[in-house]
């Protein structure tokens, strides 16, 4: 597994082994709202295209107060 992920995993609270049955919905729902804003982040340039498409992201995620930094995602 990619290392960043991992880290992504562990700030998430996710814990992910064979045996883990465990795994709560609002676990794999920040673990996702982290990959989403890290894909945002590569994408945020400075340039008209990649701040576009950085937008469209969060355009394409905002499910609730503060969009993607709902859940108090930050850099």
């Amino acid at each position: 597994m990619n290392e960043r992920i991992k880290e992504l995993a562990d700030k998430s609270g996710l814990y992910i082994a064979y045996d883990n049955r465990a795994v709560t919905d609002k676990e794999i729902e920040f673990f996702a709202e982290l990959l989403v804003f890290e894909c945002v982040k590569a994408v945020m340039d400075g340039t008209k295209e990649g701040d576009h498409y950085a937008q469209r992201i969060e355009q394409h995620f905002d499910n609730g107060p503060g969009g993607i930094l709902h859940f108090g995602v930050e850099e």
